[in-house]
């Protein structure tokens, strides 16, 4: 059995405002509502997730006000591999929330007590930090593991590269 398992990302996030959506009233549970602001999804190009180790020792309105790669040291972060096999300590994704959802599958390695980092980047190059989501996660397993729904992307913007080292 490999020491990685897949977990399933969906990112859940209101760009516009920061804030979360309303839930269905469909009585089916849904992963996410997306509503985005105009002017945001013509800025929107990527989403990079980053997993840092001890989770709760972090402060997650710390972590979202400005690019990750200036607040911690690259090798802090964990390997992941992406759904092509890359790997990386920031996997990106193109945005593609035409749909108003978007999953994301990144393979994180085995253990407990982690933080989930999903920053959303802008089109231009090289890209700009638009805001961020951070999500506790109390362990990842070798068998089966439940789709981890984000919190809300809270935009910030600023003029950092949130390019992370691989």
């Amino acid at each position: 059995m490999s020491p990685r398992t897949s977990l399933l990302v969906l990112l859940g996030a209101t760009l516009a405002s920061g804030c979360g959506a309303e839930p269905s009233s469909s009585g089916v549970p849904l992963a996410l509502d997306v509503m985005i602001d105009r002017a945001v999804a013509d800025e929107l190009g990527a989403f990079q997730v980053v997993v840092l180790p001890n989770g709760q020792s972090r402060r997650c309105g710390d972590l979202q006000r400005t690019c990750l790669n200036q607040q911690v040291r690259p090798e802090d972060a964990l390997v992941l591999e992406g759904p092509d096999g890359k790997k990386a300590r920031g996997v990106r994704f193109t945005a593609g929330l035409d749909r108003g959802a978007q999953e994301l599958a990144v393979d994180i390695p085995v253990g407990r007590d982690y933080v989930v980092i999903i920053e959303a980047l802008s089109r231009s190059s090289p890209p700009r930090f638009l805001g961020s989501s951070c999500n506790y996660l109390e362990s990842v397993s070798s068998t089966r593991n439940a789709a981890l729904i984000a919190a809300p992307i809270t935009l910030v913007g600023s003029e950092c590269d949130p390019t992370f080292a691989p």
